[in-house]
């Protein structure tokens, strides 16, 4: 299952399997008081889970006034973009960790709010550890962490927003010693995913329906396992000589389109899953949307690639990203146990097939 692990050390691997599967892991770190700022949804609610079963005193924050842990975990109550409020939340409370897990959507989260938020734990914390992308890269495929970063007039705001937030938190670093940790995660999947993601190609495999590949299907993608993603999370806060350190942290391979398809439809046993193959200019004249109500491909999955190399996490903090298949082999059965009975809706599918398939190509196999 993982990349480092010998084949011979079978009891390792099983144990390595178990874990992954169930989310369980065992550490021997000193408990913590952390601040997770965020928490709520995909990768946070695991992270938080799991600080929590390791025994540390868990905080976090966000704009509800409820979370839905256990009493364990408290309840801070704040606004991610406005440091005056989260510094209020806060108050006199002293933590040793704060993830800063949070990006506004709506609203766009700048570098120097970011900044600002920081500058709230400098001199407070051991470990600040902030959740990047892949993206901040701007472009380009096989990245390592000493690469640059994205300009500041980047057009795309998330991509400029977190290569400015990195340089703003690696400053602090130069000036201070500020001990920030960056973690850059391509596409991250697993059970729980709340974008419309995997489950956006099994709603259509289950239902007998084609899938529109975008042109040639030759785009790359590169993704993380959600636990992965987690286990890095952990790692870094007590890693002494981590603090100042960014980490690509995906998968060893990018996959194309076409192969991502093929993966999907194997672990939900589909064995021959029918493609449409659909020009990209096509598609968006028509509509389509990489977000929005008129998805193609999936929640975001059709932008241009940018990949990157995982080496550096490999080395220094024993990275062993999760076989693809098999982790979403997992995320599939739970896809099982929560799919709704609420059908998707396929209209503007059938639209774009009915106007433009006949005129591209037959259907075909993956």
């Amino acid at each position: 299952m993982k990349t480092l692990l010998r084949t011979s050390d079978s009891n390792t691997t099983t144990r390595h399997r178990a874990q992954h599967a169930t989310g369980s892991r065992t550490t021997d770190v000193p408990p913590k008081r952390i601040l997770v700022i965020g928490g709520t949804l995909f990768y946070g609610r695991l992270l938080v889970n799991e600080l929590v079963r390791n025994g540390h005193e868990v905080f976090i924050l966000h704009r509800q006034t409820t979370n839905g842990f256990s009493k364990r975990v408290h309840n801070l109550v704040g606004d991610r973009n406005d440091a005056a409020s989260i510094r209020r939340a806060v108050g006199n409370t002293r933590f040793d960790v704060v993830y800063d897990n949070v990006y506004d959507w709506e609203n766009g989260t700048s570098g120097s709010q970011v900044e600002a938020t920081a500058q709230i734990f400098d001199g407070r914390v051991s470990r600040y550890v902030f959740m990047s992308s892949v993206a901040a890269y701007g472009d380009g495929l096989n990245h390592h962490e000493g690469d640059a970063l994205a300009p500041d007039d980047h057009p795309d705001p998330y991509v400029r927003n977190k290569a400015m937030s990195e340089r703003a938190l690696f400053r602090m670093h130069q000036r201070d010693g500020f001990p920030v940790v960056t973690l850059r995660p391509p596409f991250v999947y697993g059970p729980g995913n709340p974008y419309y993601r995997e489950a956006f190609f099994w709603d259509r495999l289950r239902a007998g329906r084609p899938i529109i590949l975008p042109s040639d299907g030759h785009r790359l993608m590169q993704f993380v396992y959600v636990n992965d993603l987690v286990d890095v999370a952990l790692k870094v806060i007590d890693l002494r000589n981590a603090a100042g350190h960014a980490f690509n942290t995906g998968n060893p391979r990018a996959i194309t389109q076409h192969e991502l398809i093929a993966d999907l439809a194997k672990v939900s046993g589909v064995k021959e899953p029918q493609l449409i193959s659909i020009p990209r200019e096509r598609i968006h004249r028509a509509g389509g949307q990489a977000i929005g109500t008129k998805l193609y491909f999936g929640y975001y999955y059709d932008v241009p690639a940018i990949t990157e190399v995982i080496t550096k996490a490999q080395r220094m903090l024993g990275f062993r990203p999760t076989d693809f298949t098999e982790g979403l082999g997992v995320t599939y059965r739970a896809y099982l146990k929560k799919r709704t009975s609420d059908k998707p809706d396929f209209t503007f599918e059938d639209e774009l097939i009915a106007r433009l398939a006949p005129h591209v190509g037959d259907i075909r196999s993956a």
